[in-house]
C-alpha cells in the first residue's frame, strides 16, 4: 500500500479504480512552417474557424450547466476567442508559422502573463492552456483531451484539471477526484463540494521519494478519504469498511428539516450560495432557510456591455420568487481586474487581486453599481422575499457609509409594514468583511450598515498573503487558521459595539459567513461559537451542517470556538475541535 496525502476538499470514503487524466496533446514542433502552398490569409481563417467552433461548444456545454459550473464554462468560452490570444497567434502565423505552432507559443506568453500576475488571473492561464489544446486538437482533426471515458465509475486522478473539464464532471461516474495540483479555494475544490464528490487537492507521497499519485496504473484499486485529504493504492479491509459505512452514513444526510439550531435550542439559520433561479429553486427544495449569497455575476459574464435594467430586474426577481418571505442576500457584481468585464475593468493590472475589483470598480466605472442597486430595488418591490443587499470588497467605513448611500438613493433600505404588528426593513444595507482592514475597523464599518457577511476565502487568502490557487500555499489558505478566526472575531464584537437597541440576535447587527469554511461541518461548529449568526453554503453540504450543530449545545461550541483561536496552527485546531466531535467520525465526516 502507497499512500499519498493532501487537502481534503469534500468529505467522503470511497473504494474505486483509478482512472488518470491522459496526457495532454504534444506540443507542435518549434518553428513548424506553414503548409506547403498554404497561404498565411486562409491559415488565419483555419484558425480563427477552430477558436470559434471551441467557443460554441463551450456555450453549448453552458447553457446545459448551472452555477460555478455555468459560469467557469462560460469564462472558459470566452478565452476560446480572447483578442490578445488570437491577436498574436495571426502575427505569428503571417511571419510564416503553422496555425498550431502559432496558437501554441501565442497561449504560451498569455500564460505566462497571467501567472506573473497571480491571483484569479493566475487561474485563467489554465482556461488558455485547456482552449489551446482544444482548438489544436480541431485543427488536428482529433480529440481533444478531457475526462476518461468509462463503464464503470472510477477515482480521477490529475496533476490538475482545466476548469471547464471540471465543470462537467458526472457524479455519476466519478467516485472521487484527487489532483497533485491546487488549493482548497480553486475551482477544482469549489465544484467538487458543490457536486458532492469526495476530493483531495495538493496530494504528495508520503515517501518524498516515490512516484506521484499521477503514476498510479489505471484500473488499480485505490482508495480516497476526502475528509482526511489522503489516498491509498492496494486498499484492504479496513478501507472496505470504511468505504461502506460512509456509503450507509451518507444516505442519512440527505434530509434538512428546515431549522439550523444547537442541541439547546439556540438557532443559526442555514441558507445556501446560489448564482441564478435554477440554483435557487434547488435550494429551496432542500429546505434551505434562504439565500445567504446571491452571486449576480451570471449576467455580466459572456458579454461585452452592461446588461439593460429590465434584464436585470427579471433575473434578480426569478431568484427572489424562490424564497417568498426569507431572507435573500444579494452581492452586487463582484468583478474586476481579477474577473475582466469588457466594459468594467482593466485587464492588464499588475497585481488584480490587490486591483480594481468589487466595490472599487465604481471608482473607474461610474454609474454600473448604482444601476445594479435600481434593478435590484425595483426587482425586490415586485417580490414578497426579505432583500439583504451588500457590496464586496468594502475596506473602510468610509466605503461603507458609501454605498449605504447609493443604496438609500435606489430605494434600497427603506421600512415596509409586513404584518399587523410590526414594520421592520424589506430591503437591508450590508457589507461583505472579506478584508482585513474592514474586520479590524468591524465597529465603525457596521456603524453605517445593517449587517455584515463574512467572505471566508478572500478573508483567509489576504490575512495569510498565499495566493489561493497555488498548491505549494494550500496549507496557509485554510480558514481554520486561528489569525482568520480571530478577525471573525473581531468582526462579531464589532457588530456587537455598532448595534442599536433594534439590533440582531443579542443585540448585536447579524454577521453571517457565506464563503466555503461555512461547509465544514466541524469549521461550522467554530464560527456559530464565535457568534456568528447565519451560515450559507452551497445546498448539498446543508444536512451534514445542520446534524453536527444538532449534536451539541452552544455553550460547547463556544468553549470549541476559543479553543480553536488559542491553538498554534490551522492543522491543530482543526485536530482540537475534530477530537471533541465523535459525531463526525459516525457520520463519515
Amino acid at each position: 500500500m502507497i499512500s499519498f496525502k493532501g487537502v481534503g476538499v469534500a468529505p467522503g470514503r470511497v473504494l474505486g479504480p483509478a482512472m488518470t487524466m491522459p496526457a495532454a496533446l504534444e506540443a507542435p514542433a518549434a518553428g513548424m512552417p506553414l503548409a506547403e502552398g498554404q497561404l498565411p490569409e486562409a491559415a488565419i481563417s483555419q484558425l480563427q474557424e477552430a477558436a470559434e467552433a471551441v467557443r460554441d461548444e463551450l456555450k453549448q456545454r453552458a447553457e446545459a450547466a448551472s452555477g460555478e459550473a455555468r459560469a467557469v464554462l462560460e469564462a472558459t468560452a470566452l478565452m476560446a476567442t480572447d483578442s490578445m490570444l488570437l491577436k498574436s497567434a495571426r502575427q505569428k502565423i503571417t511571419s510564416g508559422l503553422h496555425p498550431e505552432r502559432a496558437l501554441w507559443e501565442a497561449a504560451e506568453e498569455v500564460s505566462a502573463m497571467l501567472q506573473r500576475l497571480g491571483g484569479y488571473m493566475a487561474e485563467r492561464s489554465r482556461d488558455v492552456q485547456d482552449v489551446r489544446s482544444r482548438v489544436i486538437a480541431r485543427l488536428r482533426g482529433v480529440p481533444a483531451p478531457g475526462i476518461p471515458d468509462s463503464l464503470e465509475p472510477f477515482v480521477l486522478i490529475a496533476a490538475d484539471l482545466a476548469p471547464a473539464d471540471t465543470a462537467t464532471l458526472d457524479p455519476a461516474k466519478v467516485l472521487a477526484l484527487v489532483t497533485a495540483e491546487g488549493g482548497p479555494q480553486s475551482h477544482t475544490a469549489i465544484i467538487a463540494r458543490a457536486l458532492g464528490l469526495p476530493a483531495v487537492v495538493a496530494a504528495r507521497n508520503d515517501a518524498s521519494a516515490g512516484p506521484p499519485v499521477t503514476e498510479i496504473e489505471d484500473g488499480s484499486s485505490v482508495y480516497v478519504d476526502g475528509t482526511a485529504g489522503e489516498l491509498r493504492t492496494n486498499p484492504g479491509t479496513r478501507e472496505e469498511e470504511l468505504s461502506a459505512v460512509w456509503a450507509e452514513q451518507a444516505s442519512q444526510l440527505q434530509n434538512f428539516d428546515g431549522t439550523g439550531r444547537f442541541a439547546d435550542g439556540r438557532e443559526v439559520p442555514l441558507l445556501a450560495n446560489v448564482g441564478n433561479a435554477a440554483e435557487a429553486v434547488a435550494a429551496a427544495e432542500a429546505s434551505a432557510q434562504g439565500i445567504g449569497l446571491f452571486r449576480t455575476e451570471f449576467l455580466f459574464l459572456d458579454r461585452d456591455s452592461e446588461p439593460g435594467a429590465a434584464e436585470q430586474i427579471a433575473a434578480y426577481r426569478s431568484v427572489f420568487e424562490a424564497f417568498p418571505g426569507k431572507k435573500v442576500v444579494v452581492r452586487t457584481l463582484d468583478a474586476g481586474a481579477d474577473k475582466p468585464l469588457p466594459f468594467l475593468s482593466d485587464a492588464e493590472e499588475p497585481n488584480p487581486a490587490l486591483g480594481v475589483r468589487g466595490y472599487r470598480t465604481e471608482l473607474t466605472s461610474t454609474g454600473v453599481l448604482p444601476r445594479q442597486l435600481e434593478a435590484i430595488a425595483q426587482a425586490a418591490a415586485g417580490s414578497d422575499a426579505e432583500v439583504w443587499v451588500m457590496a464586496p470588497m468594502i475596506s473602510t467605513p468610509v466605503e461603507a457609509a458609501e454605498f449605504s448611500e447609493l443604496c438609500r438613493r435606489a430605494g434600497l433600505g427603506d421600512s415596509v409594514l409586513v404584518n399587523q404588528q410590526n414594520a421592520v426593513p424589506k430591503t437591508r444595507v450590508g457589507v461583505m468583511i472579506e478584508v482585513p482592514a474592514a474586520a479590524l475597523r468591524a465597529e465603525q464599518v457596521l456603524d453605517r450598515v445593517d449587517f455584515a457577511s463574512l467572505g471566508t476565502n478572500d478573508l483567509t487568502q489576504y490575512a495569510l498573503a498565499a495566493d489561493r490557487q497555488l498548491a505549494p500555499l494550500a496549507h496557509f489558505n485554510d480558514s481554520w487558521q486561528p489569525a482568520v478566526l480571530a478577525l471573525v472575531k473581531m468582526t462579531v464584537a464589532g457588530a456587537k459595539a455598532a448595534a442599536e437597541t433594534t439590533g440582531g440576535q443579542d443585540g448585536a447587527k447579524p454577521v453571517g459567513v457565506c464563503g466555503e469554511a461555512a461547509a465544514d461541518p466541524a469549521l461550522a461548529v467554530v464560527l456559530a461559537g464565535l457568534g456568528v449568526t447565519t451560515l450559507s453554503m452551497t445546498a448539498r453540504a446543508i444536512p451534514a451542517v445542520a446534524a453536527v450543530l444538532r449534536s451539541i449545545d452552544s455553550r460547547t461550541a463556544q468553549e470549541l470556538a476559543e479553543a480553536a483561536l488559542a491553538a498554534p496552527s490551522a492543522e491543530a485546531a482543526r485536530e482540537t475541535v475534530r477530537a471533541a466531535l465523535p459525531v463526525l467520525e459516525s457520520l463519515g465526516l
